[in-house]
């Protein structure tokens, strides 16, 4: 098994570089970095949010710094409204709400009330881009109050940029059933947008998304379990679940090997997918292309913990006891 890497910077080492230096007190490693995507948002959001992760461990300096220097940099304040979300987030904790604090909600949402106003200024800043929507939308998670305009800033966010991999997982996420909507609501929203993106792009794979979560909300939901495991693996194992799995599969890789910033996330569903199916030539090939790149939620859905859940099903993937 390879030495497993949650970094959330993935496969960019560009981003590595430009956020240790940036860690280490060169703002403008980071500001550069983010530029350099250019429009490529997927990329640039991919990098805000590993620069966000950093600020807090680092007590901000570094960002604090920037701000100061250049408050109206669109991308320092994005970087500090992703920073406010990536606080709040952690506020919360990932406990279902029955094993969640009254201290923990309070937190959650003021955190997101703040993460909303700083979003709001990014969004201002920067007409064309969209992230600052991105984190308006998580923002809407802890702030009860802004739920309210989601449909709005969800198409801001696809007039920006209509096939947005972090926009649209985060829709996903929003209207699934143990959030904010319904089953029927998740599976339309990621069906839609699949159906309609080019091939290659990330989103064609967020009805594998969809999956994961009605598997984990029907059969594993609060309580992971040997029997509730039984049940996702006949529920993947369904005729009708793998021609769709099977057509995400064939739509995304169709153009060539992805090279999107986020496809290691999407390889990361998949591999999970072709374990609960039972597909174990086809999941070890995904696992040799992910390497040690361990970057999905999901792995903790039916296995307890996202580590855990990544090296049972390699080990079971390649054979290993």
């Amino acid at each position: 098994m390879p030495v497993l890497d949650r970094d959330r910077a993935l496969d960019d080492r560009e981003l590595r570089s430009m956020r240790d230096r940036a860690v280490a007190g060169d703002w403008a490693a980071a500001r550069d970095g983010v530029a350099a995507a250019g429009t490529d948002w997927e990329r640039r959001g991919h990098r805000i949010w590993a620069l966000a992760e950093a600020a807090p461990g680092n007590a901000g300096e570094w960002l604090d710094a920037w701000l100061s220097a250049t408050p109206d940099d669109p991308i320092a304040v994005t970087v500090h409204a992703a920073a406010l979300g990536e606080r709040a987030g952690k506020a919360r904790g990932t406990a279902p709400a029955a094993r969640t604090s009254q201290e923990q909600f309070r937190s959650f949402g003021e955190l997101s009330t703040q993460t909303w106003a700083e979003a709001e200024r990014a969004l201002a800043l920067a007409p064309d881009d969209p992230v600052p929507c991105n984190i308006l939308l998580i923002a809407m998670f802890g702030d009860a109050g802004r739920r309210g305009a989601f449909r709005e800033i969800l198409a801001e966010a696809r007039r920006r940029e209509r096939y947005s991999f972090e926009v649209n997982s985060t829709a996903v996420t929003f209207l699934c059933e143990k959030w904010f909507g319904s089953h029927d609501a998740m599976f339309a929203a990621a069906r839609e947008t699949a159906s309609e993106a080019p091939a290659g792009t990330g989103v064609t794979m967020l009805p594998l998304l969809a999956h994961l979560e009605y598997a984990m909300r029907e059969y594993s939901w609060g309580k992971v379990s040997a029997r509730g495991l039984v049940d996702c693996q006949n529920y993947f194992r369904r005729p009708d679940v793998q021609r769709e799995l099977d057509a995400c599969v064939t739509k995304w890789r169709s153009p060539g090997p992805p090279t999107h910033a986020k496809a290691l996330t999407c390889e990361n569903w998949l591999a999970l997918a072709y374990a609960l199916s039972g597909r174990r030539d086809e999941c070890k090939a995904v696992f040799d292309r992910i390497g040690p790149h361990v970057d999905s939620y999901t792995w903790s859905y039916f296995y307890g913990n996202v580590v855990g859940g990544f090296k049972v099903n390699w080990a079971w993937a390649n054979r290993v006891r």
